[in-house]
């Protein structure tokens, strides 16, 4: 694991929040199911979480700015620092009781990501990366898959749902060329933990379109880290800007890229 004092930090954030986040879990099933009631119980623990996550990453490293989902941007007295944040990727998986969700934590400096942090409280999942120092699940370095060929991967991706119905006809195209030639296909609802079980090698490649870079920041770094490669999808480095990515090694994420630019 790494010690620096930047990731005693995030991770010390991560936890504190994720805490909240685990507690809010366990309430979850006892809620009355109904689809107003349960999503706003769900909105208010994604509220807490970064609430949690400004405070403690602002008493820490005061000036940095941030980018978050809920709360948008805040510009620090630093320019060149900025944490990105999304207190609850996978809220849908939460408000199903789906463990399956993260804290995601990213910092970028003069522009470039440079650490990033993927917590599952649910499980107590804690993937960590910082530029030159890899990138780990708990005590054990991760390293992305080996794998060579498509016809033997396992492939990650994203589902548009509903109010994206206009995105349907393409994902279905992309679906069908990874399909035929992939061994299998997985959508676990949140990118941050696709990104970081890339890195970990139990994915062989993802992709996904309409991402915000909160929902992919420190799972581009751990990715990176674990000596795979991250694209958008016209092969760039625009992920943060276009809001979509391809990933793996670099064998698995230029196959992958070909099927689904292809369809």
């Amino acid at each position: 694991m790494i010690r620096s004092a930047l990731m005693n930090v995030m991770t010390a954030a991560a936890i504190k929040a994720g805490r909240g986040l685990k507690r809010d879990f366990g309430e979850v099933e006892n809620l009355v199911v109904s689809l107003k009631g349960t999503g706003d119980f769900v909105s208010a623990a994604d509220r807490k979480a970064e609430k949690t996550l400004f405070e403690e990453l602002s008493k820490a490293r005061p000036g940095y700015g941030f980018l978050m989902e809920e709360g948008g941007a805040v510009e620090g007295a630093d320019p060149s620092h900025r944490w990105l944040i999304d207190p609850l990727d996978g809220t849908t998986n939460f408000l199903h009781g789906l463990p399956i969700f993260a804290v995601s934590i990213a910092l970028e400096r003069e522009g470039q990501l440079v650490a990033g942090v993927v917590y599952n409280p649910a499980t107590d999942d804690m993937y960590v990366a910082e530029k030159g120092q890899g990138a780990w699940h708990n005590n054990r370095r991760l390293r992305v898959t080996p794998q060579s060929s498509i016809s033997e991967a396992l492939i990650a991706c994203g589902i548009p749902h509903l109010g994206k119905a206009r995105q349907h006809p393409r994902f279905k195209a992309e679906l069908a060329a990874v399909m035929a030639r992939a061994m299998g296909v997985r959508r676990l609802g949140a990118a941050s933990i696709d990104l970081a079980y890339t890195a970990a090698g139990r994915f062989d490649a993802y992709w996904e379109r309409d991402l915000q870079p909160w929902d992919i920041a420190a799972g581009i770094v751990l990715v990176r880290e674990a000596g795979g490669m991250v694209s958008d999808l016209d092969d760039s480095d625009e992920m943060m800007t276009k809001g979509d990515l391809c990933a793996g090694n670099d064998a698995m994420r230029k196959a992958l890229l070909e099927l689904v630019r292809g369809a």
